[in-house]
């Protein structure tokens, strides 16, 4: 099924190849979302203010780390002048907490990851107009994903295009 598909993008393609020749607009587009993240202002800002909450989480979750061992091991060295009974206290208390911040880092991972899947939301929702105009320029009638393109001619790639319109009208995204 995935080969037919490829027969009919390449026909497609082939079409417009032949229709460019003629002097024609393209009517299928290609643009690669990776790139247009990756390589604009904007993309870079995000990347780079998640890369820095990550780095923040990492952190923070070594310092509970060190903290957890130090406990495991003072625990440990009070063990032989305990009694059973507090020893099993003591060791189920800090079971119980090491099982919480567990759950607490687990949540504010969830919360990383969507705060991540938001920006990446925003940023493709305020790129999506920028690609919209340059397929309207173009006279095409359809941009497909470069991951979904088994065959292409390089005209038909509008993304180095459509990056220097996010870089020239939005900037880093906070205009």
């Amino acid at each position: 099924m995935r080969f037919l598909g490829a027969i009919a993008v390449w026909f497609v393609l082939a079409l417009s190849g032949a229709a460019q020749a003629q002097g024609a607009s393209p009517q299928v587009l290609i643009i690669d979302s990776e790139r247009l993240y990756e390589d604009t202002l904007y993309g870079r800002r995000l990347d780079a203010e998640l890369a820095s909450l990550m780095m923040e989480f990492q952190a923070e979750n070594d310092r509970i780390a060190a903290t957890l061992r130090e406990e495991e091991l003072s625990l440990t060295e009070r063990r032989p002048g305990m009694t059973r009974e507090a020893f099993q206290a003591e060791a189920a208390a800090f079971d119980a907490k090491v099982q919480e911040v567990r759950r607490a880092r687990d949540a504010k991972n969830l919360e990383l990851q969507a705060v991540n899947r938001s920006a990446r939301t925003t940023f493709e929702s305020r790129v999506q107009n920028i690609v919209a105009d340059v397929m309207i320029e173009r006279g095409a009638a359809l941009v497909m994903e470069q991951d979904n393109v088994v065959m292409s001619i390089r005209a038909v790639n509008i993304t180095d295009d459509v990056i220097v319109r996010i870089d020239a009208q939005l900037g880093d995204g906070t205009r």
